[in-house]
C-alpha cells in the first residue's frame, strides 16, 4: 500500500460510504474528536476486540477479565497522579483565543523551544501567544444532583472525572481479584473499556479522539523478573498485529527515552505505525509501571494490595507490564494496511484485505440475477449460513458491481448462485483477493468455509 497522503481522504470516504465510520452529531454539524461506528465499523471493532481477547485472555491460564466502571472517586485520580500531572501545555492566542499544544507548534518542533514572538496558527499574527500553561486532559463531572460540594469529598454531588485510562480500575480491583481468583505471580488482569481525554488538538481521522475504547493489560511479575516481562510482552504485541495483517515494514518498536517517560514509568516501549500523515507515531504503548501504582493505592486508601508469595512467606508488591493500545487507533492500521487499489480491466478495483478473523462479513451470498428459482437456493444457503458465519445476501444490481461492493467492505468470499446450480446442485466461491472461483456442491459450502476460515 502506497503511504500518500491522499489515502487518507479515500479510506476516510470508504468508511463513511459503506458504513463503517460515521462523524460524531454529525446532522448537527458533528463535534470535534467524535466519531461514531457505524453497521460495519461495530463488526470490525468487535472482531478487533475478540481477537484481542482471545490472545490475551482466552488462550492463557493466568490473565483473568475485568470490567470497572468509568466513574470513579476522585480520590482514585489524584492517588495515581492524573490530576496533578496528566497535562498538556497550552498556550492560548490572545487575538482569536484559539489554544494550541505548544509541543505541536511549527516553531517548537522546529527549534525544541517556545517562543512567544511566533506567529498564531490559526490567525497569524504574531506576539498574541500567551505564556505556556498545563492544561489537565480529564473530564470533569459530578455524582448527584448537587455541584458545589467541595472537591473530592466523598459522596454525592462530589467532583471526579471521566477515566482517561482503564488501568487505575484495575488497580484498585487487585486485592478483589487476587482473593477469589486464586492467582499465582505472574498474572495479569485485561480489560476492554471506554476512556475518554479532552485533547486540546484533535484530528486525522481515529488517530487522535477524544472519546475512544481501550484494550489493556496489567501483568503483575516479581520485582526483578519485571525486564524479562517487558520484552516477553514486546514481542508478543508486536506478533499480534503481524498476524492479523498488519505489514512488517509499516511497524517498529521504539524505546521512548527517560525525558518521555510518564511519572509512573520505569521503561516504555511503543509500537510505531508508519502512519501517511505523519510518518512514524505511536499504535501501541508497552509500558514497566513497577510498583508505583499498588503502593500508591495502598498508602493512600489504607488497604493492602501486596501479594503473599507461599514460597517465601513474604508479602510481595508486584511490577506490573502494561501493553496499552486504542481500538480506533488499531483499526484504524489495520484499514490502512488493508486499503488497496488493482488494476481491473478498465477501470481500478478497490479492496479492503482484511484478515478473514476481522472481516466485518465472513460470506456473502449472490444470486446471479433476480429470479424465483435462483432466489430460492440461495436465500436456502444463506439461512444455513448465518448461524454459524456472518453472511449478507444481496441480489441488488449487476453481479460484477456486487462483488466489488463486497470487495470495498473486505469480504473474503462471495457464493454465488447461478442457473446451472438448478441442474448440477453447485455453485461458485469467489475468493476476494485472488478473484479465483471454484465450483462446490451447495452441501460442501459450510465444510469448506470452515476449513478456509481455519
Amino acid at each position: 500500500m502506497a503511504k500518500e497522503p491522499q489515502v487518507m481522504d479515500k479510506l476516510i470516504s470508504l468508511c463513511k460510504r459503506r458504513g463503517f465510520v460515521f462523524p460524531g452529531s454529525e446532522i448537527y454539524s458533528g463535534i470535534g474528536g467524535i466519531y461514531d461506528l457505524g453497521p460495519l465499523g461495530v463488526e470490525l471493532a468487535n472482531n478487533l476486540k475478540k481477537a484481542w481477547w482471545e490472545n490475551i485472555v482466552q488462550e492463557r491460564d493466568n490473565i483473568f477479565g475485568l470490567d470497572s466502571q468509568i466513574l470513579m472517586n476522585r480520590k482514585v485520580w489524584e492517588t495515581s497522579g492524573h490530576v496533578a500531572s496528566f497535562a498538556d501545555l497550552l498556550t492560548e492566542c490572545k487575538n482569536c483565543h484559539q489554544r494550541f499544544r505548544v509541543d505541536q507548534l511549527p516553531s517548537v518542533v522546529k527549534t525544541g523551544s517556545f517562543d512567544p514572538s511566533t506567529a498564531c496558527p490559526n490567525c497569524g499574527n504574531k506576539n498574541v501567544l500567551t505564556e505556556p500553561r498545563d492544561f489537565n486532559l480529564m473530564f470533569k463531572t459530578h455524582i448527584g444532583p448537587v455541584e458545589d460540594l467541595p472537591a473530592g469529598k466523598a459522596g454525592e454531588g462530589s467532583e471526579t472525572y471521566l477515566r482517561p485510562e482503564t488501568a487505575q480500575g484495575i488497580f484498585v480491583n487487585f486485592g478483589n481479584v487476587v482473593d477469589t481468583m486464586r492467582v499465582k505471580l505472574p498474572f495479569g488482569i485485561a480489560q476492554i473499556g471506554k476512556g475518554f481525554r479532552n485533547e486540546i488538538t484533535t484530528g486525522n481521522f481515529l488517530f487522535r479522539v477524544r472519546e475512544f475504547e481501550m484494550m489493556e493489560l496489567e501483568y503483575f511479575v516479581k520485582p526483578g523478573e519485571d525486564e524479562k516481562a517487558h520484552n516477553y510482552w514486546k514481542q508478543e504485541r508486536f506478533n499480534w498485529f503481524i498476524n492479523l495483517g498488519v505489514k512488517k515494514e509499516n511497524i517498529k518498536l521504539v524505546d521512548l527515552p527517560k525525558e518521555e517517560l510518564a511519572h509512573y514509568s520505569k521503561g516504555t516501549t511503543e509500537i510505531w505505525y508508519k502512519w501517511p500523515f505523519m510518518d512514524w507515531g505511536e499504535l501501541e504503548g508497552i509500558a514497566n509501571r513497577t510498583d508505583y501504582d499498588l503502593k500508591a493505592h495502598s498508602q493512600a486508601s489504607g488497604r493492602d494490595l501486596s501479594y503473599f508469595d507461599e514460597e517465601t512467606k513474604q508479602k510481595i508488591v508486584p511490577y506490573v507490564i502494561e501493553p496499552s493500545v486504542g481500538v480506533g487507533r488499531a483499526m484504524l492500521a489495520i484499514l490502512l494496511d488493508a486499503y488497496t487499489e488493482e488494476p481491473d480491466k478498465d477501470e481500478t478495483r478497490v479492496v479492503l484485505k482484511l484478515h478473514p478473523k476481522l472481516s466485518p462479513v465472513k460470506v456473502a451470498i449472490l444470486p446471479l440475477v433476480r429470479d424465483e428459482k435462483l432466489t430460492k437456493i440461495a436465500l436456502a444457503l444463506y439461512d444455513q449460513l448465518k448461524k454459524e458465519f456472518a453472511v449478507v445476501y444481496d441480489e441488488i444490481a449487476s453481479i460484477g458491481r456486487r462483488y466489488r461492493r463486497q470487495d470495498e467492505i473486505g469480504t473474503p468470499f462471495a457464493v454465488t448462485v447461478d442457473f446451472d446450480s438448478l441442474e448440477d446442485k453447485s455453485v461458485t466461491v469467489r475468493d476476494r483477493d485472488s478473484m479465483k472461483q471454484q465450483r462446490i456442491k451447495i452441501s460442501e459450502t459450510p465444510n469448506l468455509l470452515r476449513e478456509r476460515f481455519k
